[in-house]
């Protein structure tokens, strides 16, 4: 098993939830305005959880070239919240070869001191 370098990302703020909800067109105010995430019994707004898939999908762009990805999945765990720090972490599981290349299989985890937000699996090229 080959262990990749890990990611830290500062912390999620207010702010970024707001932004984020302008780039990605995901305006449901449980990410940006807090009466409405308190309403809804979530203690506050919470992070898209498809912000914490960009962040593994950064690091996998960091850790392999982008143009090697087959395949990426991942579940979503746990909500993430403004304030918290997340590291994605990352292993190379196994090698196998497909069709005369040999493709790298791993594991990809972001996760906050306390808890694993979203675990997944990706599949690259090997150079």
């Amino acid at each position: 098993m080959q262990i990749l370098e890990p990611i830290e990302k500062p912390e999620i703020t207010h702010q970024q939830l707001v932004k984020y909800a302008g780039a990605s067109g995901d305006f449901n105010p449980i990410h940006t305005v807090v009466p409405v995430g308190e309403a809804a019994g979530l203690g506050g707004v919470i992070a898209h959880g498809m912000l914490a898939m960009g962040f593994a999908g950064q690091a996998l762009a960091q850790w392999f070239p982008r143009k090697n990805l087959r395949n990426f999945k991942v579940r979503f765990k746990k909500m993430t919240r403004p304030g918290e720090k997340l590291t994605i972490s990352g292993s190379v599981l196994e090698e196998v070869e497909r069709d005369g290349e040999v493709w790298l299989i791993g594991k990809v985890i972001v996760a906050s001191e306390e808890e694993t937000k979203l675990d997944g699996r990706f599949e690259v090229i090997k150079e």
